[in-house]
């Protein structure tokens, strides 16, 4: 299975000491229904289903009524009557809307809690997973024991809470005030004390990769990772990360509200996989390259990150110490190359 889950409805952010007001479901549970009479609906509820990648156990939360976009993806959408109006028509309307669903979900490792992200629901252990990864927590797949959503006391679930149990021998991961953080879907590395508790170094060395890669392949990625976009085209609020093949294949692609849960989520499927390092890849993000980003690619062994809008100052520096390749602007025909050019091949 490819990690999706569907999350019942938006719930505050978890509350309480670790291990208490959430159960952690790793049982199969036969299908069940249960009503909800302030809504007057019965909605079915799925069972909790427990599947096995390599040694990480992922559970499903129940599956709501309607089918969700992107490929049947968490409740990533609601619905909200707006007044559209037209300045030119000197019009008003009452109209329905469709949003972007934005919830927390608090990252434990061994029941301790680590962190809150606000991110869109769906794919919630791979964007746990990636987080781990990209935060120097875990290095693969192997540094896992389980991974699993827990319930919560709403009913229907929530399934707010992802909880991550180490294999033996990994160390926990520090918790003192210079690591504890809280991440917002526009900010990956809020609340962190320092610098040093920002930057962190990946296992995988990026500057030895010879991978190459045409122009004009690589300005055709965004345009490809858009058409993946299903839930973008329903809300215009969603930011989206590709991983690609040197030839333009595209081995996967995740939204989200915040371009770094995106990137986390990719990342957290090649952790599922067993594919990392990401070497001879291209990860595709749709909005700018942040350093947090830059990062991310790092710590997953991807040697090219693209981006559609501009680079930072702060992600070109940490761009150029990993030996990674930055492409900024990379929309229709051109680009701008800032960092190991010397992977694109130009034509003439």
């Amino acid at each position: 299975m490819d990690g999706e889950h569907r999350l019942a409805r938006p719930s505050e952010a978890p509350t309480g000491p670790a291990g208490q007001d959430h159960r952690c479901e790793t049982r199969h549970p036969r299908n069940a229904t249960r009503s909800r009479a302030a809504a007057g609906a019965v909605r079915s509820r799925a069972a909790v289903a427990a599947a096995r990648c390599g040694r990480l156990a992922a559970v499903s939360p129940p599956r709501r009524e309607a089918a969700g976009q992107d490929g049947g993806m968490a409740r990533v959408t609601s619905r909200r009557t707006v007044l559209r109006v037209d300045t030119a028509a000197g019009t008003g309307q009452r109209r329905p809307d469709t949003l972007v669903a934005e919830e927390p979900l608090e990252i434990r490792v061994g029941r301790a809690p680590l962190a809150v992200t606000m991110r869109t629901p769906g794919h919630d252990l791979d964007l746990a997973l990636g987080f781990l990864l990209t935060e120097g927590v875990i290095g693969a797949a192997d540094d896992v024991r389980t991974a699993q959503l827990c319930a919560g006391t709403d009913a229907p679930n929530t399934y707010n809470v992802a909880d991550v149990v180490l294999s033996a021998g990994v160390p926990a991961p520090l918790t003192d005030p210079t690591r504890n953080f809280y991440t917002t879907s526009s900010c990956g590395v809020c609340g962190k004390a320092s610098i040093d508790a920002v930057r962190t170094r990946s296992r995988y060395p990026v500057d030895a990769d010879d991978v190459r890669v045409e122009a004009r392949v690589l300005t055709g990625l965004p345009d490809v990772l858009r058409q993946a976009q299903r839930t973008f085209e329903a809300t215009g609020g969603l930011h989206a990360a590709g991983l690609f093949t040197v030839d333009g294949r595209l081995v996967v692609a995740r939204e989200d509200v915040g371009r770094h849960n995106a990137v986390d989520k990719v990342v957290g499927w090649a952790v599922r996989e067993h594919r990392l390092p990401l070497a001879g890849h291209v990860l595709v993000v749709s909005g700018r390259a942040s350093f947090e980003l830059v990062q991310k690619a790092w710590m997953a062994g991807v040697p090219i990150l693209a981006a559609v809008s501009a680079p930072s100052s702060l992600a070109v520096e940490l761009a150029e110490e990993a030996g990674l390749t930055v492409a900024g602007f990379v929309r229709g025909t051109s680009m701008n190359v800032y960092t190991r050019a010397d992977r694109i091949s130009v034509p003439g």
